[in-house]
């Protein structure tokens, strides 16, 4: 994986890929109370400048850019919100989190 992805610029590549303005697509994300993102706002995340602020807007980026959520949760540096509701318990995350660290060679599910 090349380490200089980040959210805003898989968002910016995957806009640019599919031939949106930024005020296309910002046209197309919604805010959970039901507006639209800004332009704006739109170029401040696609600069790193601010992350999206609900699982909502990570949804719809996954949605109309075609990018897997999982990825963009993980770019976002957030967890998903099932994940985060699942109650899991302390052992059980630490369990995932080691499984998650332990280098894809080394994994049962490769």
């Amino acid at each position: 994986m090349n380490s200089n992805v980040t959210f805003g610029r898989a968002i910016a590549e995957a806009r640019k890929g599919k031939g949106l303005s930024q005020k296309e697509l910002a046209t197309r994300v919604e805010r959970d109370e039901g507006t639209t993102i800004s332009p704006q706002y739109l170029n401040d995340i696609e600069h790193d400048r601010r992350s999206p602020s609900s699982d909502r807007l990570v949804k719809q980026f996954s949605e109309v850019l075609g990018i897997e959520i999982d990825y963009l949760y993980y770019l976002a540096d957030r967890l998903p919100e099932d994940i985060r509701n699942a109650g899991l318990s302390q052992e059980r995350v630490s369990e995932l989190m080691m499984a998650f660290r332990r280098p894809p060679s080394k994994r049962r599910d490769r």
